[in-house]
């Protein structure tokens, strides 16, 4: 058995490479949508105009931070300033966008997404939405980081959904919870004579803060446990 540790370029190259999860989910149709991971300097991000159904394993191209192409031979996403901005102006190693129908109808209708929910403190609170600009632009980029200011996810007005974290599994994560809150603001809001309950600030730090804790942590030996063997 070989002890040799995978290629982290390659290995993050096959994780953008699984954005077909994101049309497998219905969050993108056809072309729509697009997936980066970072590397060191490098940033590997999905193909412009390529349906996700037909990646390969090697379907991904790799970009400076600048966008020059260093890495395959085809032309990266037309959203690459959108994931360049985020990767400028944040720590995160990962950005999904997607054009998700909740949450993009959701992004018609208001500037942010209230606390209805626990899952805002997810995204670092109530969701804000991008002011509209056309796809590819540094306009967008920049309404965009607007947006996600001490976020993790915004919403783009009339196109879709940006999230990010430390690992696209991360990233991937929050852009389903986004999805579902929208989908759960629009059904709650429904209902006639009614409006929905929503959070209040000192709420949504106390999830945050659980949130902290939340999930498996590693195991600490006790003081006076001897060293493992």
């Amino acid at each position: 058995m070989s002890d040799q540790k995978p290629d982290p370029i390659e290995r993050a190259r096959a994780g953008v490479v699984a954005a077909r999860r994101t049309a497998a989910e219905g969050l993108v149709v056809g072309t729509s949508g697009n997936v980066s991971a970072r590397v060191g300097d490098m940033i590997l991000v999905t193909l412009s105009g390529v349906p996700y159904d037909r990646l390969g394993p090697h379907d991904a191209v790799g970009v400076d931070p600048e966008g020059n192409r260093v890495l395959g031979d085809l032309a990266p996403t037309s959203e690459l300033p959108l994931h360049l901005a985020v990767y400028r102006n944040t720590d995160a190693a990962a950005v999904v966008h997607t054009h998700a129908v909740q949450a993009t109808a959701v992004s018609t209708l208001v500037r942010e997404v209230p606390p209805i929910h626990c899952a805002a403190a997810m995204l670092g609170g109530p969701v804000r939405v991008a002011a509209y600009a056309r796809y590819g632009t540094g306009e967008l980029a920049e309404n965009m980081l607007a947006a996600l200011r001490d976020r993790t996810g915004c919403l783009l007005q009339n196109h879709g959904t940006v999230t990010c974290g430390a690992t696209l599994d991360e990233a991937y994560d929050r852009t389903a919870q986004l999805e579902w809150l929208c989908r759960l603001r629009l059904a709650a809001s429904s209902v006639p004579g009614f409006s929905p309950n929503l959070l209040t600030p000192a709420q949504l730090h106390d999830v945050g803060e659980a949130l902290k804790g939340y999930g498996q942590q590693p195991r600490r030996p006790a003081p006076d446990a001897p060293p493992a063997p």
